[in-house]
């Protein structure tokens, strides 16, 4: 995903939240609006789209307040040290979570200031279909961990031998 298509869905969704992005540009930049596609690009020249993640108007409506925001913690591993001494590797794998915090937007935007690249921080809580393949998702029910129920009556593939 290249920069201008990252903005472009950072943008909508906190425009289905709410934000008025031309109001935003044409206030905090001070730029004539022409068009969405132009905002985009002279947003992403020169790293002006900075001002666009660090505006608090964008962060409150892209971390709505009192809304489910799912988001995609990566695959990770860490080294640390077991009780007998020994250096082990610990491996994570990725999966979907949820959160639903009054001020998340606050906690979110201080996350992203110290982040190594504020963009990769904020990618996470888009949802797109292809990030979540192979991520197991997370239950709002208590019996997440046994994951759906299975029909026992449900015939398989195996069931039937296409060849006889």
């Amino acid at each position: 995903m290249t920069r201008i298509e990252l903005l472009r869905a950072l943008i909508r969704q906190a425009k289905s939240n709410g934000f008025e992005f031309r109001r935003w540009y044409v206030n905090r930049l001070a730029l004539p609006w022409n068009n969405f596609d132009a905002s985009i690009k002279t947003l992403s020249a020169e790293r002006r789209y900075y001002c666009l993640l660090f505006a608090h108007e964008f962060a409150q409506t892209f971390w709505l307040a009192g809304s489910k925001m799912t988001f995609v913690v990566p695959n990770s591993s860490f080294t640390r040290v077991s009780k007998d001494g020994a250096t082990m590797v610990v491996e994570r794998r990725g999966h979907t979570r949820r959160s639903v915090k009054p001020d998340a937007w606050r906690y979110h935007l201080k996350a992203m200031a110290v982040a190594e690249d504020p963009l990769r921080y904020i990618r996470r809580f888009l949802l797109i279909a292809e990030d979540l393949e192979g991520i197991q998702a997370v239950s709002d029910e208590e019996n997440s961990e046994t994951g759906p129920p299975v029909d026992e009556t449900a015939v398989s593939d195996e069931d039937f031998n296409l060849e006889q």
